[in-house]
């Protein structure tokens, strides 16, 4: 169900500048900012990909989509592998030493996420787990607001017939306007409100104050979607004035596989387990089940202690770190909105507007080249990995692309800047988009089953298996 209770949104688009590929300032390296401290180390830094011409450095702008290994995150998997034993299952020294990480990981990531005195944090796969988690754990008669901005993830969990989607919002005032009105045209006893922190196709930073209050004024909880927020932002469950968190470790530089729902227990104990095994019982006789609480309650069988860990070593990295990360970002992502805003041609896509506060993320198309080609072209003549398509965002990219002034393109490019990204990676990328911009790919390509791809591409694709 869409709500509206304004007149459709005009989005903003940064208007093109002058043509600029050339005098780029110098920015400084990467690796340090000064009296800001070093940053965290990849295990992908300096990595060498072909090219159509030879090999390069890879830059990487895909952190968005997934983020590689931080150094320190191996670093404490190589350990715990080590002594890795069952969880809460045995009393032999390695069990309880795993055992022991386990629960340390969980209090680590309670930190992280400023979780209060009473509330859980629950270990899952990534967000989609998490945000699925929480909706089998909803009250039955639960009304859910989710804007239709929002990530697949956020957007498709929840029982349609108690859903009510709100339209893509031209502004932070729209937004308010349409989540109040919302909220007061479904009165009932529990709501649920869905908020992203960061967009997942701008990068824009959602008014999550703002509208959490809305929220609460309405009766409603609030789930946060942190998925693209807390890789770049504090986060903090009560600060924020949210109810429930969800976060993915493949974002956080944690690439094994958990993922986290924290916040209230009442609704989590009420519900029945997620997955009913192991862990989750205290007892199991033949007149039924006694379930336990608290987060085993939702984490039945032998659980991903090792993604647990390479979790709570990034959030520690993470926080230890967080004022050279956030320069780092600010640096170079202003570097690469201002970049790609200046190149005839290319339109670079704002939710709210074009100066409002985001995380490291640029969106934007080529007039006359269709994204999946802009990619294709990228990678294989400069070595850039960026993303293209709709980013599990349907309904926001459709909504943005919607413009008459706009190039005719149905999907979009997305550049996300992160640890793995340095200055010169910004400038080649900036370099290389308008060199597309004017003349189009160096090579031909042919549009295949997997996309794009260049003719008689030399690079050897059929990489030896890891194992």
């Amino acid at each position: 169900m869409s709500i509206a209770s304004t007149p459709p949104p005009a989005f903003r688009r940064s208007a093109p500048l002058a043509h600029a590929r050339t005098h780029l300032r110098p920015v400084p390296d990467a690796r340090t900012w000064g009296e800001v401290g070093p940053l965290p180390a990849v295990v992908s830094e300096a990595l060498p990909v072909p090219t159509l011409d030879g090999t390069v450095d890879y830059a990487n702008f895909d952190h968005a989509a997934s983020t590689p290994a931080l150094v320190s995150v191996k670093a404490a998997v190589d350990s715990a592998l080590r002594t890795y034993s069952s969880v809460h299952r045995g009393n032999g020294w390695a069990s309880r030493v795993t055992s022991s990480w386990y629960e340390q990981a969980r209090a680590e990531v309670r930190a992280f996420v400023g979780a209060r005195e009473g509330d859980e944090v629950v270990f899952t796969r990534n967000s989609t787990d998490s945000f699925n988690l929480l909706a089998r754990c909803l009250p039955r008669d639960t009304h859910v607001f989710v804007f239709e901005t929002e990530h697949h993830a956020a957007l498709l969990p929840w029982a349609p017939k108690r859903t009510h989607r709100l339209p893509v919002p031209g502004s932070v005032g729209d937004a308010a306007v349409l989540l109040r009105t919302a909220l007061r045209e479904h009165p009932g006893r529990h709501k649920l409100v869905v908020l992203a922190g960061a967009s997942n196709v701008t990068g824009e930073i959602w008014p999550i104050r703002e509208l959490a209050a809305i929220a609460r004024r309405g009766g409603a909880r609030v789930v946060l979607d942190a998925a693209q927020y807390a890789p770049h932002r504090p986060v903090d469950l009560d600060d924020l004035g949210v109810d429930y968190l969800v976060l993915s470790g493949h974002k956080l530089y944690a690439p094994f596989g958990a993922g986290v729902l924290a916040g209230r227990a009442d609704w989590l104990d009420a519900a029945a387990p997620y997955l009913a095994g192991g862990g989750a019982t205290k007892a199991v006789t033949t007149r039924g089940v006694v379930w336990q609480d608290g987060a085993a309650r939702h984490e039945a069988g032998s659980p991903n202690v090792i993604g647990a860990v390479a979790l709570a070593a990034a959030c520690h990295s993470l926080r230890s770190h967080a004022e050279a990360i956030e320069a780092h970002e600010a640096a170079l992502g202003k570097r690469l909105l201002d970049g790609l805003a200046a190149i005839d041609g290319v339109e670079t896509y704002s939710l709210f507007a074009a100066d409002h506060e985001r995380v490291a993320v640029a969106t934007f198309t080529v007039d006359g080249v269709e994204s999946s080609l802009v990619s294709a072209a990228l990678s294989a003549e400069h070595g850039i990995g960026v993303r293209d398509g709709k980013f599990c965002a349907h309904l926001c990219v459709d909504a943005l692309l919607d413009d008459p002034y706009a190039a005719a393109s149905t999907t979009a490019v997305r550049a996300s800047v992160g640890l793995a990204t340095t200055a010169e990676h910004v400038d080649r990328l900036l370099a290389a988009v308008a060199e597309l911009a004017e003349h189009g790919p160096r090579a031909e390509y042919v549009e295949g089953p997997q996309g794009w791809a260049p003719v008689n591409d030399p690079r050897a694709l059929d990489v030896a298996r890891p194992w």
